[in-house]
């Protein structure tokens, strides 16, 4: 079976507060987005898709492709996180799976990798990276008032690679885009691609054990964190 990663560079990285995208930041020598991408070259799927911005294609291509031969097309990203993985799905050329990725996860692990792609492997349809959460979580109105507290023993903080069957994923997601076109999606709050498959592909959705290392670099609190990361992969 073959399979395709698609990497997302896309984000403006408005919330990091810099003149550099959060993506392109520096982590210990390397970009956010070269350790993400590291890792899915060193693994087994068969090709990465990368989304990103068209005004950084040029620049992206000439620096990552010499190193990541993998990498098979650089695809246009889009205004919305959504818009993006469609673009990247429609160019997915002859594979049964795939594995959405975002750039600013510059931590995931091939261990993680492995257990997805062995999850797809076995037959599952749908699978995500998810540890358990570590804090209990509240329910609550948009007040701020509580309404419920869930059993945290049921709770997980979603992560990507998320993972699918291409069929099946492509589907869902061209469901949602004519939803769109034609205005009817309503109030619907795209978070994360299970969540596609989730309303528009009729399929559950399985948890994969991914990292608590996996974090995604989204504001400049993030960043000491990930340092620390670096320095304890380092000192292993």
């Amino acid at each position: 079976m073959r399979t395709t990663a698609i990497v997302l560079a896309g984000g403006s990285g408005t919330r990091m507060g810099g003149a550099v995208k959060k993506q392109y930041m520096d982590l210990d020598g390397h970009t956010v987005l070269w350790h993400s991408l590291r890792a899915f070259e060193d693994s087994d799927v068969n090709d990465i898709i990368l989304v990103c911005p068209d005004d950084d294609m040029f620049e992206i291509a000439e620096t990552y492709y010499p190193e990541f031969p993998k990498i098979e097309q650089f695809i246009s990203s889009g205004d919305e996180r959504y818009q993006s993985v469609y673009n990247g799905l429609r160019a997915v050329c002859g594979s049964d799976h795939v594995l959405i990725h975002d750039g600013a996860r510059p931590f995931v692990d091939g261990d993680t990798i492995a257990r997805c792609l062995k999850e797809l492997e076995s037959g599952t349809p749908a699978c995500v990276a998810a540890v358990p959460s570590k804090d209990t979580v509240k329910i609550a109105d948009e007040n701020g008032m509580v309404i419920s507290t869930p059993d945290r023993r049921s709770v997980w903080n979603i992560q990507t690679p998320q993972c699918f069957e291409y069929s099946l994923i492509y589907k869902a997601y061209s469901e949602l885009m004519s939803r769109e076109f034609e205005g009817t999606l309503g109030d619907l709050n795209i978070t994360d691609d299970a969540m596609v498959v989730e309303h528009f592909g009729g399929t559950p959705v399985k948890l994969v054990m991914g990292s608590y290392n996996n974090i995604k670099i989204t504001t400049p609190e993030d960043l000491p964190l990930a340092h620390a990361i670096l320095s304890g992969k380092a000192g292993q």
